[in-house]
């Protein structure tokens, strides 16, 4: 199985995940930039340049807006210095507060600055001066998570790729919603910052689309230590929304001061990693290392794997429960609660139980981390005391779906792969819905299509 496993132990940033990524393929390093350079973001120019940490050489992705780098400040030198980051910047609310990410660790956290401007005007200059000289930014303005979505609808990328671009980005915005505390549609995200990241994502989601792994593994992720400054204060590491998205995903903390993993990296781990775990038993083809710009005593980098793992399925639980007592109706009303909340099956056999009374086995198979959950839902929607576990692991095929136009219109096609098996199959809803506008049996709809 072609698989990529991310080693995070130094956290994960979206710049240092893209050129990790694209260590992978080298022989692509000039069709990608080109690819980049022509998504016509405002401003944006991405390059690929190398980068030597601890004495290990990689690629630094350097993404510049309107021919300006995001800088970074260390906190124990410049506790007060304003530095925007590549990270999407978001606007708290709409009274005219403004909440930019800035860096001043080696990686990004949020810093919020007041400005007498409405979202729908354009802000004045920002002129920073921490090297001696003056960087007058461009003139600015606020995108709303539609807007982003407009944006991304008009770069010339894979359908595929854009939608994952807006699933990350809804990572973010909603993570961003929990930490001030609003509704996600408004939250805005400030157009320079905006730029940069959306270039950091698309360039990831890019590669991860190019490199078409069956499976994308990550380690637990390194979040760094310490604290960091905003207007509001010191909070501590990692940043509200970091660790907001990284919910549920396996993190810790050493005594490396700093904060590893911004909140663009933590979304797309979210989004594209099957498991957080120690690398598989794995042959390993290429290798690619995304550098960081600040110096630490580890290196700072992103390492990817690419490689083949052998097919030994995966873990699923399978909860169990004895019912003698409840209607059809109610056993039924508790499948479908099952189902909604992610069960992978749910089944019903007949058993013979004590007293001699006829009951159904109820039967929910469930992801791992869906364990718990599945358990309150059978108590909460059953009459059994008790739930019994059984751990199994299950080999699955690998499944996608394809449309095939026909006579009638297009219709799904679902096609499974693995174990040296490839079937296909057309979806049952798009033939039934053909049958009953024809007045056809299904079964002759079927087989005329397959032909």
């Amino acid at each position: 199985m072609r698989t990529i496993y991310l080693d995070c132990g130094m956290g994960a940033a979206g710049d240092m995940l893209m050129a990790a990524l694209l260590e992978l393929c080298p022989e692509k390093q000039e069709e990608f930039l080109g690819k980049m350079n022509g998504l016509g973001l405002p401003g944006v120019k991405v390059e690929a340049e190398p980068a030597v940490k601890c004495g290990i050489t990689g690629t630094h992705m350097n993404v510049t807006v309107f021919g300006e780098e995001e800088e970074s400040e260390d906190v124990h030198d410049h506790g007060h210095a304003h530095t925007h980051s590549h990270e999407a910047c978001e606007s708290a609310a709409a009274d005219g507060l403004h909440s930019h990410v800035h860096s001043h660790d080696g990686h990004d956290h949020h810093h919020e600055d007041h400005d007498a401007h409405s979202h729908d005007h354009h802000h004045g200059e920002h002129v920073h001066s921490h090297d001696g000289h003056d960087h007058s930014h461009h003139h600015h303005h606020h995108s709303t998570m539609a807007g982003i979505a407009s944006i991304i609808d008009g770069l010339d990328i894979p359908d595929p790729v854009k939608e994952d671009m807006k699933a990350v980005y809804a990572l973010i915005a909603e993570a961003e919603s929990h930490a001030h505390g609003m509704p996600v549609d408004q939250i805005h995200f400030h157009e320079v910052g905006t730029m940069d990241a959306v270039a950091d994502i698309a360039g990831v989601c890019l590669l991860f689309h190019e490199l078409g792994a069956d499976q994308i593994i990550a380690s637990p992720v390194h979040v760094g230590s310490g604290h960091v400054h905003c207007a509001h204060g010191i909070l501590p590491v990692p940043a509200p929304a970091t660790a907001h998205i990284l919910q549920g995903i396996p993190a810790y903390s050493t005594q490396v001061q700093g904060e590893l993993c911004t909140p663009t990296g933590a979304a797309l781990l979210k989004h594209f990693v099957k498991e957080f775990r120690e690398m598989p038993v794995m042959t390993t083809s290429k290798i690619g290392y995304g550098m960081g710009k600040k110096d630490f005593e580890r290196a700072n980098c992103v390492r990817a794997f690419l490689g083949d793992t052998a097919e030994t399925g995966d873990e699923i639980a399978e909860l169990s429960c004895n019912l003698d007592d409840m209607t059809a109706e109610a056993v039924g009303f508790a499948e479908e609660a099952l189902f909604e909340a992610g069960a992978l099956e749910v089944y019903t056999v007949p058993v013979g139980m004590k007293k001699s009374r006829p009951g159904v086995l109820l039967t929910c198979m469930c992801r791992r981390e869906d364990e718990e959950k599945m358990v309150e839902l059978l108590f909460r929607h059953t009459t059994t005391l008790g739930v019994r576990e059984h751990i199994s692991r299950r080999f699955t095929l690998k499944r996608r779906e394809e449309t095939v136009e026909t006579a009638y219109g297009p219709v799904r096609k679902k096609i499974s792969q693995g174990h040296g098996v490839t079937r296909t199959k057309l979806e049952y809803e798009d033939l039934a819905a053909i049958a009953k506008k024809t007045g056809r049996p299904l079964e002759e709809i079927r087989k005329e299509i397959e032909k």
